[in-house]
């Protein structure tokens, strides 16, 4: 069996942490996989087998993926594991984490529940644009629209399946996962979808008009948005990526043909994460 590790840290305490998880892969015959930035930064002693991308993983059949971080280091998992289908699992070794299931302590108790596929492992949706000319047009989170290099509004318009939807004036649009329903989309009002539904939502940012709602959609629609701004170009980023797009060049977005394949504990929900994270029930009176 083999798992690939990748993390963006490069400090003393995670190459002692990543040490001991690795030494325990070790005793169970699980050969570790570092990707190439891992292996270099942290400068371990041992030469061990590497990956920096999605063939290197397929070519070296690679089992687990293991994401130490926060969020943002198992949505750059994606960009490696796409869609292989490999299981997740994220370690959080930092605050706020929704996807990042497990504490640092806590993945050594489960290490055999890992292997032994006893844990859940849910299926999270992607997002994927079509129209524009970028590296990996995938998303796990959301895709945002924003202004560029102006404070002036840009202007969205917005088509379902080619009707017309709504023309959006404001800072820009959030098209999210139910995954990325906890990330940008929440902190702009949008809703928050269990990972379960198969829905998009779609959030806009400072919006002009106030009677502009968030809107909850079935995910097999095609989403197309097109961008009118004072300057020739806009941003488009896709969970962490950023790209810079002319607003003559029209996007549109669609449920991608894979899925992330995500390992949780046994004994925490989805309800139980949101609870602990935005700290609902916290108040003396409950």
């Amino acid at each position: 069996m083999k798992a690939a590790i990748y993390t963006q840290k490069r400090d003393l305490d995670t190459f002692l942490y990543l040490s001991r998880f690795i030494s325990e892969l070790n005793k169970r015959n699980v050969t570790a996989v570092l990707h190439k930035d891992t292996a270099e930064g942290l400068q371990f002693s041992k030469v061990f087998p590497i990956f920096s991308n999605k063939e290197d993983l397929k070519d070296q059949e690679i089992d687990y993926f293991f994401s130490f971080g926060g969020d943002g280091t198992i949505l750059n998992a994606l960009i490696f594991v796409q869609d292989l289908g490999i299981p997740v699992v994220g370690v959080n070794t930092g605050r706020l984490g929704f996807l990042a299931s497990f504490t640092k302590e806590e993945v050594f108790d489960n290490i055999d529940k890992v292997l032994n596929k006893e844990l859940i492992i849910t299926q999270r949706s992607v997002i994927k644009v079509n129209g524009v000319n970028i590296d990996f047009p995938y998303a796990l989170n959301d895709v945002t629209i924003s202004r560029k290099e102006t404070t002036s509004m840009i202007t969205v318009n917005s088509y379902i399946n080619d009707e017309f939807l709504n023309v959006f004036w404001g800072d820009g649009l959030i098209i999210s996962t139910p995954t990325g329903s906890t990330a940008y989309s929440l902190s702009c009002g949008g809703p928050i979808i269990s990972p379960e539904n198969d829905n998009f939502a779609i959030t806009p940012i400072a919006p002009h008009n106030l009677n502009v709602r968030p809107l909850i959609l079935k995910d097999d629609v095609k989403i197309r948005l097109k961008v009118e701004s004072r300057v020739p170009q806009y941003s488009l980023s896709l969970d962490s990526r950023l790209y810079h797009i002319d607003t003559l060049e029209e996007i549109s977005l669609e449920k991608a043909p894979f899925t992330l394949s995500l390992v949780q504990p046994d004994d925490i929900s989805f309800f139980e994460t949101i609870r602990q994270k935005l700290l609902w029930g916290n108040d003396k009176r409950n």
